[in-house]
């Protein structure tokens, strides 16, 4: 079984700029392991890698579905493994990089074979989620199975089907059985002090606006004027919110500035526990290469 190196760690933390800095040394292709970055149209607000940075590496998992179209961690799991068996197969190195952490938890730990989506119950959990909120269906969740709300953590979406699951059968999802991953991994996660990093995401955030995120989700609304989940990530459900009206640019900015920090403190609590053959780089960007360095040629 090989052992394909992964790239991960916080927002912002500087792991796109590093790992096509490695890719520039190296006969690497990127992999992404970011839940966004599957969707066309979504560039600005997920920092997407530019054209010219995708021309000069090849990245895989960027810009293969349309933002109305569902994309579930098998369907993930699925692809991202296609495309590591590819790189190897034309002799070059994989490089799994991204932040989304169910999704290198996946990859590495193997997923459980759960029966397939129920849509009626679905709909019906989606009401409960807009009736009753999303802190009534984590409680639900945790009083049957504890390790499935903290493997969900608080993510709707991962809630949502997890009570599919147990609703359906009875059994909550980490009591299947568990398809084994098909490649060993060993992973370096970017690991700097939260109060360094604060004051990038601020600066990252400033740039998206400059760069015209306001344009780019106005395009996207205009294309869906009824938004589909993809437009619920950070930076995007805010601004769609200012943009019907619900509050102003400024209270829009601060809301991005607030969930974005929450979402980087939940990054750290998830990545804490990454089990298998991990190192943490306690750095930030590009202080982080020399660090990064040796972890790669470390073979």
């Amino acid at each position: 079984m090989r052992t394909v190196p992964v790239l991960c760690g916080p927002t912002a933390s500087g792991k796109t700029a590093l790992a096509l800095r490695l890719a520039g040394e190296r006969p690497l292709e990127i992999v992404s392991a970011d839940a966004s970055l599957v969707y066309q149209g979504l560039d600005i607000g997920t920092d997407k890698p530019s054209p010219q940075e995708r021309a000069a590496v090849p990245h895989h998992l960027i810009d293969v579905l349309e933002p109305h179209e569902p994309f579930s961690v098998a369907q993930y799991l699925e692809q991202a493994e296609a495309a590591i068996a590819a790189v190897l197969e034309r002799g070059h190195i994989p490089l799994v990089v991204g932040g989304t952490g169910y999704y290198v938890r996946t990859l590495s730990e193997g997923l459980y074979e759960l029966p397939a989506p129920d849509p009626e119950l679905r709909r019906a959990l989606e009401r409960e989620l807009e009736t009753h909120g999303l802190d009534a269906l984590v409680a639900e969740l945790e009083a049957s199975s504890p390790q499935d709300a903290a493997r969900a953590g608080r993510n709707p979406r991962r809630v949502l089907r997890a009570l599919e699951v147990l609703r359906r059968t009875g059994t909550p999802p980490s009591r299947f059985p568990k398809r084994p991953p098909r490649f060993r991994y060993r992973k370096a996660i970017l690991w700097p002090p939260l109060d360094a990093l604060k004051p990038r995401l601020l600066a990252r955030i400033q740039r998206q606006f400059e760069r015209g995120l306001l344009e780019e989700v106005r395009a996207l609304l205009a294309r869906y004027p009824d938004p589909p989940a993809a437009l619920n990530a950070i930076g995007y459900k805010e601004v769609v919110g200012y943009l019907r009206g619900a509050y102003g640019l400024e209270e829009a900015r601060r809301l991005i500035e607030h969930n974005t920090l929450a979402y980087a403190k939940r990054q750290y609590t998830w990545f804490r526990k990454e089990p298998g053959d991990v190192t943490y780089l306690q750095a930030l960007g590009e202080d982080a290469w020399p660090l990064l360095e040796r972890w790669f040629d470390r073979q």
